[in-house]
């Protein structure tokens, strides 16, 4: 009997699915006896530092915690759980962590990296383990902004480190206590064989089998996004669809490309390194409770051991039983549901003016409630933004770009103007005013949906990545426009992007997710 330490926050249902999955039995902790006598426990940390220890703090389980690390009973922690072994964070500051290793958790210093790490990296293994048993260097999936300082851990307990701009702790262990800055329930069969020898082995051991070091540095792979734009079609039944310039009806009917959650399952098979759900309808008028996105994200994670993302809807709202959801009940849901990051869409652009208005935050937009609660990694802004030419720079207030693609006028120049309503309406604010503010807010990550390109299989918006990718720290995903491996080449070769995400190509079959990883393989373009 495995028995999970669920405090209440973030996407622990892949955890349970993947124990599940592995053949084990799993009940929760309900109070500090359950966690000092487990048999085995797993705390998976989800959320910022300050609301994982404030949640144990409030459930009396500090005293538990500590009483089975130094009884030596096994015990595993993933990702912020690995954090919580230190006196602090500064994502933080005052709260104390467990203080069973010195020293401070510390933000990722500025590298020219983008900030959350957010992808598949490689680990190097600084000790034999049980644990790495039949693990053969494959890339493992990192999902933070904080990290471990390895000045911080004596030699007894360091296990893994890893390399972004300056190399950091990735694993712990000392006897039957482990813990993980990556997240092996999200990182394909590679996360399930190393769960898989914590489960089967009565103890920890200082030895492998089939364990091969990895040499040199390690490093961030760009990441291939399977995209699935979900809505009801016209018999009420959930599909994936694809549209034209967002146009998703073919002779009257909605397009039918399959269903959501068989889809996930192949893409998972086939390689991708993340699945994202677009609920294109919302689906406002049902109670949170019985939303059809929240079944989707709860079967496909049964089965599908990547990161999901899911977008649409993200915002407050009052049913038609007259009950109100703030975005972060809707997030919170979602992320309870099997989600690991929200998307968040036309809610980001009025925030947006909402601040250059005012010229200040309110501590009070989807944005910021749910960065706060559960990190700024778990929150995805999708831009929409279409190309609007002019003259000259000087003809506009906003940010503009020389471009070689000229307008209907031979216009030399561009700015990228963000829309709202799935594309149907333009507002007055540029795609870099968006970017920046959203980045200050507490957003993790960008989306960039080109309207302009969106479905014409003529390549990404090279342009527009690069204005974007220019302005901000955070990782930015390309969309719109992939008609072949050769496009994701050509965008990771001219651009900086952290990753590329498709649909229809992958739908359709007309280009598979391994063609474009051994494309960018082929160009020495790092991928997993």
């Amino acid at each position: 009997m495995i028995t999970l330490l669920d405090y209440g926050a973030g996407n622990v249902r892949s955890v349970r699915n993947a124990i599940k999955k592995l053949g084990f039995e799993i009940t929760d902790a309900t109070c500090a006896d359950d966690i000092v006598n487990a048999e085995k426990l797993i705390f998976p940390g989800v959320g910022s530092f300050g609301l994982v220890m404030d949640q144990l703090r409030k459930d009396n389980y500090i005293e538990a915690l500590l009483a089975r690390i130094h009884e030596d009973r096994p015990f595993l922690g993933i990702c912020v759980a690995l954090q919580a072994f230190f006196e602090g964070s500064e994502e933080s500051p005052g709260i104390s962590g467990l203080g069973v290793l010195p020293g401070q958790v510390s933000r990722f210093k500025d590298h020219g990296l983008s900030v959350p790490q957010i992808g598949w990296n490689d680990i190097k293994i600084k000790k034999e383990c049980s644990l790495f048993n039949n693990y053969n260097n494959e890339k493992v999936y990192f999902v933070h902004s904080y990290h471990a300082p390895i000045n911080s851990v004596p030699d007894e307990w360091l296990l893994a480190t890893t390399d972004y701009g300056e190399e950091f702790v990735s694993g712990i262990c000392k006897g039957n206590i482990a813990a993980f800055q990556f997240h092996p329930e999200k990182s394909g069969l590679a996360g399930l064989n190393i769960l898989h020898n914590f489960l089967k082995q009565e103890q920890i051991v200082l030895s492998a089998q089939n364990q091969r070091p990895f040499i040199g540095t390690t490093k961030l792979a760009k990441r291939v996004i399977a995209c699935l734009d979900v809505r009801s079609n016209d018999e009420g039944d959930l599909v994936v669809t694809k549209g034209d310039q967002y146009d998703v009806r073919e002779e009257g009917a909605v397009r039918n490309l399959g269903l959501p959650v068989t889809l996930a399952e192949r893409y998972f098979e086939e390689g991708a390194d993340e699945i994202t759900f677009l609920n294109i309808t919302g689906f406002r008028d049902f109670p949170l409770s019985d939303q059809p996105m929240l079944e989707v994200l709860q079967k496909t994670s049964e089965n599908v051991f990547v990161p999901l993302t899911i977008g649409g809807g993200i915002r407050e709202f009052t049913d038609s039983e007259g009950n109100f959801y703030s975005a972060l009940d809707v997030a919170s849901e979602y992320f309870r549901s099997g989600a690991d990051k929200i998307s968040i869409g036309s809610d980001a652009v009025y925030t947006v003016e909402e601040y250059l208005r005012f010229g200040k935050m309110t501590g009070k937009s989807s944005i910021e409630l749910i960065s706060q609660v559960y990190g700024a990694q778990a929150v995805v802004i999708s831009v929409d933004p279409r190309r609007v030419y002019v003259s000259s720079p000087g003809a506009t207030l906003h940010s503009t770009i020389k471009t070689e693609t000229k307008g209907p006028d031979d216009e030399e120049y561009c700015w990228y103007q963000c829309t709202v309503n799935g594309g149907r309406q333009g507002r007055d604010i540029d795609v870099i005013e968006l970017a920046t503010v959203c980045e200050k807010l507490g957003a993790g990550e960008l989306l960039l949906n080109c309207i302009d390109k969106d479905g014409t299989n003529s390549g990404f918006d090279i342009e527009l990545v690069n204005h974007v990718k220019n302005s901000v720290s955070i990782p930015v995903i390309a969309s719109s426009g992939a008609g072949s491996a050769a496009h994701f080449t050509d965008l990771f070769g001219k651009t900086n992007a952290d990753a590329a995400l498709a649909a229809g190509i992958f739908h359709r079959r007309e280009v598979s997710i391994a063609s474009v990883k051994e494309a960018m393989a082929h160009k020495g373009i790092n991928t997993r």
